[in-house]
């Protein structure tokens, strides 16, 4: 079978490549790929970093064709689909809470759960001609791996209603000036501005990362006491070895 992610680590990132052809199309081999993926960067304490990108022209463009012209065929095929889809959902949501920070390199088309699986993504670069959105409302759907509740909350509702419910797909300069991606950048300059951000952010204490990302989560969740997460988080880094090995560097210079 041919493989549809490459996998290969850069110090302590980990850079996961699609290469399902032609587009990167999801369907059940490229998300337990991505699951796969995952669970080595979460299960490696020595990495920090999740890289993902793709070698083919799209970054993803969403679920197989093939996949929904199946479903939509026979009369068990609308709880198949949605079966996929709360497949998409769940490794959305690993993806989110993972302990490494995940980063999305989007070089080019990445539309429906394509770009979905980008939202799920920590940090986002788009090259400035990629192109974005959420047309699941233009064929009678919902983006409903996770699309509604992430483009809300990243954008806010006026944003998200524009791009979902007018089905508007934009391009990378324009996504960066929405929100929907903290970065975008001439093609011809994506992969090195990516590898040097990953570097960047690789060098982080994977421990601080996680709780960073946790205490994140926490503004956006009215159940959860960010404060006192903080603090938690705080007491726990104080005992961390990796802490206060950087800690103590960084004083020793300063104090020189």
């Amino acid at each position: 079978m041919t493989a549809v992610l490459h996998t290969e680590r850069q110090g302590r990132v980990l850079v996961a490549t699609l290469a399902r052809a032609p587009v990167n199309a999801l369907d059940d081999q490229l998300i337990g790929a991505l699951d796969a993926a995952l669970d080595t960067a979460c299960d490696d304490e020595s990495l920090t970093l999740l890289h993902l990108r793709s070698e083919q022209r799209a970054f993803c463009a969403g679920a197989d064709l093939a996949l929904m012209r199946d479903c939509f065929a026979t009369p068990e095929g609308p709880a198949e689909m949605t079966e996929v889809v709360r497949r998409m959902q769940r490794l959305f949501m690993r993806l989110e809470t993972a302990p490494v920070v995940t980063l999305a390199e989007i070089g080019g088309a990445a539309l429906g759960g394509g770009l979905e699986l980008a939202l799920a993504c920590d940090l986002r670069v788009a090259a400035s001609e990629a192109r974005l959105g959420l047309p699941e409302a233009s064929l009678g759907l919902v983006p409903g791996a996770g699309g509604t509740q992430r483009l809300t909350r990243l954008c806010g509702v006026g944003v998200a209603k524009r791009l979902i419910l007018g089905a508007e797909v934009v391009d990378g300069a324009q996504a960066e000036r929405l929100g929907l991606v903290q970065w975008a950048r001439p093609r011809a300059e994506l992969l090195g501005f990516t590898r040097d951000l990953a570097a960047a952010c690789a060098a982080s204490p994977r421990a601080a990362l996680a709780a960073n990302k946790r205490c994140i989560a926490a503004a956006q969740d009215a159940q959860r006491d960010g404060y006192a997460e903080e603090l938690i988080e705080t007491r726990a880094l104080y005992e961390h070895p990796e802490s206060r090995r950087k800690v103590s560097n960084f004083l020793a210079r300063r104090t020189r």
